[in-house]
C-alpha cells in the first residue's frame, strides 16, 4: 500500500528544455506506471532548429548622401547689415506716415469734418449714403421717404425724356426733346446737391442751417413738380413736360405718345404727394426740436459777422 501511494502521477507532464542537447531530447524519458500495473514508454521528439535569418542592416543615413555637397548661398555680414538698415528705414517711414494720417484724422474730427466713403449705388459708388447707421432711428422713416422722392424724381425725369422722345419721333419737333434732356441732366444732380444732401446732413448733424437750406430748395422742388404735372403751354406749348395739358394735346394726334404723357402725369402727381408729406414731417420735427430758434440765433450771428 505504501508503494501504491509512492507511485508518480501518470498525468504529470515532464518538463523538456528546448535548448538542451538534441541527442538527449531524443532519448526516452523513462517508464511510467499507471494504477493498473501497466507500463508505457514515453519519448520526446527531437526539436527542430527554427532560428530566423536576421534582416539585412539598414543604412545609417536613411538614403541621404552625406557625401554630396549642397550649395547654400550665404550673404556676407555686410549685406545682412545693409538689408537690416533698409528694413529699419522702411519701418520708420511707415510709422511716420501712420502718425501723419492719424494726426490728420484727429484734426478733421475736431473740426467736425466727416470722412465719407462712396458706397452708393453698390455697382458703381458715386455718393455716400448710409441711413441705417448715420441717421437717428426716430428720423429714419422720414429720411427713407425723402430718399424715395429723390429716386422718384429721377424716374419721373427719365420717363419724361422717354415720352418726349416718342412725341418727337411722331413729329412734335426737336426743341422739346432738347428741353427734356436738359431737365434730366440738370434735375438729377441738382436735386441731390440742393435738397437731399442738406436734409441728410441736417438729420445726421442736427444742423439748423442745413434745415433752412433744405426748406428753401425743397419748396422749389415741389413747385417744379406742380409745373411738370400741369405742363402749361408757356414753354414750347408745354410739350416738354408730360403734364395733363400736354397729354390732352398730344393724345389727339398721337395715341401712343399721349398714353406715355398720361403715365408721366400720374408719376409727377405721385411725386408731388410724397414730397408734400416729407416737407410737412420735416417741418414738424424742425419746430418741435427747437431748431427754429437755433436757426434764428445762427442767422443773427451770421448777419452780425457780415456787418462787422
Amino acid at each position: 500500500m505504501a508503494r501504491r501511494y509512492n507511485d508518480p502521477n501518470p498525468f504529470e507532464e515532464e518538463e523538456v528544455n528546448p535548448f538542451s542537447d538534441p541527442a538527449v531530447r531524443g532519448k526516452p524519458s523513462g517508464q511510467q506506471k499507471f494504477g493498473g500495473g501497466a507500463f508505457y514508454t514515453a519519448s520526446v521528439p527531437p526539436a527542430t532548429n527554427s532560428r530566423l535569418s536576421p534582416l539585412p542592416p539598414e543604412p545609417a543615413d536613411f538614403g541621404y548622401d552625406h557625401g554630396a555637397t549642397v550649395d547654400i548661398p550665404i550673404d556676407s555680414a555686410t549685406d545682412l547689415k545693409k538689408k537690416e538698415r533698409e528694413l529699419q528705414s522702411k519701418e520708420t517711414e511707415l510709422r511716420r506716415r501712420e502718425q501723419d494720417v492719424k494726426r490728420r484724422e484727429d484734426a478733421a474730427a475736431r473740426a467736425g469734418i466727416v470722412l465719407e466713403d462712396k458706397n452708393w449705388p453698390p455697382f458703381f459708388p458715386i455718393i455716400h449714403h448710409d441711413i441705417a447707421n448715420e441717421i437717428p432711428i426716430h428720423l429714419q422713416r422720414i429720411q427713407y421717404v425723402a430718399f424715395t422722392t429723390f429716386l422718384g424724381l429721377v424716374f419721373c425725369l427719365l420717363w419724361n425724356f422717354i415720352a418726349v422722345t416718342t412725341a418727337w419721333i411722331k413729329g412734335e419737333g426737336v426743341k422739346i426733346w432738347f428741353l427734356a434732356v436738359i431737365y434730366f441732366i440738370a434735375g438729377v444732380p441738382g436735386s441731390y446737391v440742393l435738397w437731399y444732401r442738406p436734409l441728410y446732413r441736417a438729420f445726421r448733424n442736427e444742423s439748423a442751417l442745413k434745415f433752412g437750406w433744405f426748406f428753401l430748395f425743397y419748396m422749389v422742388h415741389i413747385g417744379f413738380c406742380i409745373l411738370a404735372a400741369v405742363a402749361p403751354p408757356i414753354v414750347f406749348k408745354g410739350k416738354s413736360f408730360t403734364g395733363i395739358l400736354s397729354a390732352i394735346d398730344v393724345v389727339g394726334d398721337h395715341v401712343i405718345a399721349g398714353i406715355f404723357y398720361f403715365i408721366g402725369f400720374g408719376l409727377f402727381c405721385l411725386e408731388l404727394i410724397l414730397s408734400i408729406w416729407v416737407l410737412q414731417q420735416v417741418f414738424m420735427y424742425f419746430r418741435g426740436s427747437g431748431k427754429a430758434a437755433q436757426m434764428k440765433r445762427e442767422a443773427a450771428r451770421g448777419a452780425v459777422r457780415a456787418a462787422i
